[in-house]
């Protein structure tokens, strides 16, 4: 990870409220594969580390990163910050960055033509011929009644 990733991670995770605690029972097997689910579905977590947890910190951030085969963007005061790539269903996308395109296959479907069953009444009926009278659109313009005449 690059140090332009980094910083672009880092102000993404400024904006995120932790998605786990770290108490004082430490970092356990459930902790790790909480934090695992966590990091497939969203690629970057904050952590929260409690008062009462006695362990280094950074020690912390380090060894659940190698547990959850992640990457630690930051350790700021007792917040921890951790990154994971997932290849199936890429969440972060960094600046610069290209995108494998996804092959999708479209799929053309041909509409059934229509029997003379099928179709509402309105559509059944034969094309009307002209009965002889002249609809409104038929008049020559100026050929109303309200028109003044010479």
């Amino acid at each position: 990870m690059t140090t332009k990733d980094r910083a672009y991670l880092k102000g993404l995770a400024m904006t995120i409220d932790p998605v786990l605690s770290l108490g004082k029972s430490s970092l356990t097997p459930e902790f790790v594969s909480a934090a695992s689910e966590a990091l497939a579905a969203r690629e970057l977590i904050k952590i929260n580390v409690l008062k009462n947890c006695a362990d280094d910190i950074n020690e912390l951030a380090h060894t659940l990163a190698e547990r959850s085969r992640s990457e630690v963007v930051q350790v700021i005061g007792r917040k921890i910050v951790l990154y994971k790539r997932n290849n199936e269903d890429i969440k972060i996308v960094f600046p610069g960055e290209k995108l494998p395109e996804k092959k999708v296959e479209k799929k053309v479907e041909k509409k059934p033509e229509k029997k003379n069953s099928d179709r509402r009444p309105s559509d059944r009926r034969p094309a009307v011929k002209s009965t002889g009278f002249k609809k409104s659109y038929d008049k020559k313009p100026g050929a109303g009644r309200n028109v003044k005449r010479k």
